[in-house]
């Protein structure tokens, strides 16, 4: 079967291996999605012959530079918006215990046998003489046409090669809503523990890209199912299960709430696309099994759960190595989630709206599209009436905020002019009362002004100054 490209991009880099006798094929990805009907930037090249040497020459020809990874005889030249990697044929084999294949020589039928999945070992040749001739050696466009998961070789032998690939099917199947053969999951879930020879960047960045399928849940049941998600994120892993407790003959269940998460992450999939929105969700729970209790005449009780499931998300970055700017956020959805389900009584007070709104900044619009994905119950009714009411509540924070200039909010007095009128040097009653005007502004006390702050600020701080004291915030040396 020859293909029609019409990548410019691809017409170019042929004819370039043609005027320096390479053969060249597209391979993987590109291949993929180009019978999927995606469009794709990151272009994987397979050469025969010295790999690193045509990157040069490709990188010269586009005014670009070739980014060399000797020990892995990969290279990446970017030109524009394409990304092109390119790696000559090769074996790759991975050790008992090394996180680093032994990289050998061999054909395009080797490079080809080497790869992850059967829809990921196709190839396209580039060359005059064959260009747009379409390699299929393992039956990679079958298993696409039939939305299934297959492996090269014997899934044990492409597992063990390079284990990542076990969370690549998860990946996989999540963004393309494949299933996986009954051999695969087995071989998974006999290998499940080889994962940890990965590093950890590599698990994380795949764990990442699987969250942000348009349906995560998938890959994340198959991850639980494989006995993967134990080892490469137990928080998770603990969330399964139903709990249930007998007093006398009736039996009292709490939902399985790693089935619940999915289904909360699923829904917010639906609406954001930010990946640390998804990655909040999937934490907003997280120390429910931690903190359960069943309480006779009330039922079960996960009380501080969101707090407790904040303070660890440090933890949690650190070990996964996630990059650590996106933590206050996160922090801050875990630890609100509960809070606007509280102020959905037309009761609240404004200063509960006031604390809402500062508390969460910017992360305030994607709390409530958490909050609403929240609502899984199977009562339209019910579910229609719970949205209503975030609405409401959210549209009064809204207003609320706008009205008390609360945005980026701090006390309009600074702390320099604390010190000048406490006669402080600084210390930790500076803060203390500082705090003190924030809270008298969130109450309602005071308008957000500077006037009304500097004011308030006259006839507390003597008051303030002798708590300050009492509570050691003051050295004595001042």
């Amino acid at each position: 079967m020859t293909l029609e490209l019409h990548d410019s991009i691809l017409q170019s880099i042929g004819a370039l291996a043609d005027r320096h006798a390479i053969r060249l094929y597209v391979v993987g990805g590109y291949v993929r999605d180009y019978f999927i009907g995606d469009a794709v930037k990151d272009i994987d090249f397979t050469v025969v012959g010295d790999a690193l040497q045509f990157a040069e020459i490709v990188a010269a020809h586009f005014h670009s530079k070739a980014v060399i990874y000797e020990r892995f005889r990969t290279a990446l030249v970017p030109v524009g918006e394409y990304k092109l990697e390119f790696v000559g044929t090769r074996k790759e084999e991975y050790q008992a215990q090394s996180r680093k294949p032994i990289v050998t020589e061999g054909t395009l039928l080797d490079d080809l046998r080497r790869r992850d999945f059967t829809i990921n070992a196709l190839a396209i040749g580039l060359n005059s003489d064959n260009y747009g001739e379409f390699i299929d050696v393992f039956g990679g466009i079958a298993d696409l046409q039939a939305q299934i998961l297959r492996t090269p070789l014997d899934p044990h032998i492409t597992f063990s090669d390079d284990p990542l690939r076990m969370l690549r099917a998860a990946r996989f199947a999540a963004r393309l809503q494949f299933t996986l053969p009954s051999d695969i999951l087995l071989a998974m879930k006999e290998m499940a523990s080889r994962i940890t020879i990965i590093s950890q960047e590599r698990i994380s960045d795949e764990f990442l890209k699987t969250l942000a399928a348009k349906k995560p849940s998938t890959g994340l049941k198959i991850l639980f199912e494989a006995g993967l998600m134990e080892y490469i994120f137990p928080e998770v892993y603990r969330l399964g299960g139903v709990d249930l407790i007998q007093i006398g003959e009736q039996e009292y269940a709490h939902k399985d709430v790693f089935l619940h998460t999915l289904q909360v992450l699923d829904n917010v999939a639906l609406v954001s696309d930010n990946i640390w929105l998804r990655f909040a969700t999937l934490m907003h729970d997280i120390a429910k099994p931690k903190t359960k209790k069943f309480i006779k005449g009330t039922g079960w009780s996960f009380h501080g759960h969101e707090e407790i499931g904040a303070r660890w998300q440090k933890n949690i970055f650190r070990r996964m190595k996630l990059p650590m700017e996106y933590l206050p956020y996160v922090e801050t959805i875990v630890r609100l989630h509960q809070r606007p389900m509280v102020l959905v009584d037309d009761g609240v007070t404004d200063s509960a709206v006031r604390r809402l709104a500062v508390n969460a900044g910017d992360a305030l619009e994607d709390l409530f599209t958490l909050c609403k994905a929240d609502i899984t119950t199977k009562n339209p009714k019910k579910a229609e009436k719970y949205l209503r009411n975030y609405d409401k509540v959210f549209q009064k924070i809204v207003d609320v905020r706008e009205r008390d200039n609360l945005r980026a909010f701090q006390s309009p007095v600074r702390g320099e002019e604390i010190m000048a009128t406490c006669n402080l040097k600084p210390c930790r009653a500076v803060g203390y009362i500082k705090t003190a005007i924030e809270e008298a502004i969130l109450d309602g006390i005071i308008p957000n002004e500077y006037e009304a702050a500097q004011h308030y600020l006259f006839i507390h701080k003597d008051i303030w100054l002798e708590q300050a004291k009492e509570l050691h915030y003051i050295p004595d040396s001042q």
